[in-house]
């Protein structure tokens, strides 16, 4: 049988872990957990000192973001998550920052989406 592939989003680690429980019971192939961002970084990357000026930019202060050059400082502070001044629009996507990657038997796809439906995943 061919294998198909699912990257289902979540809102929080532990309602992906749960897909991953239910899902373990199907045999899958391969899984994994992860968490993405649109910035690099994540983690505290160095002192930032808003008094002397030693910011990198908007988005270092707000995303903890590590950016590279002055211009990609500028394309993320233009992104209404470092200004706080939008909610960054209505398509639902909004919050869905953990990623569930399922490699699967073909057989078995349909029961293995409608089990990440139900524990709050979008497909």
């Amino acid at each position: 049988m061919a294998e198909k592939n699912i990257l289902a989003y979540f809102k929080s680690p532990e309602e992906a872990q749960h897909a991953q429980r239910k899902l373990q019971s199907l045999r899958v192939a391969d899984m994994s957990i992860d968490r993405f961002s649109a910035y690099p970084g994540g983690e505290l990357n160095g002192p930032m000192h808003p008094l002397t000026g030693d910011i990198t930019s908007l988005t270092s202060m707000t995303q903890n973001s590590a950016l590279s050059n002055r211009s990609a400082g500028i394309l993320g502070a233009a992104d209404p998550s470092a200004s706080g001044m939008s909610d960054g629009g209505q398509d639902g996507t909004q919050g869905r920052d953990i990623l569930l990657t399922v490699v699967l038997d073909e057989g078995i796809f349909d029961q293995a989406m409608r089990l990440i439906e139900e524990s709050g995943g979008m497909v």
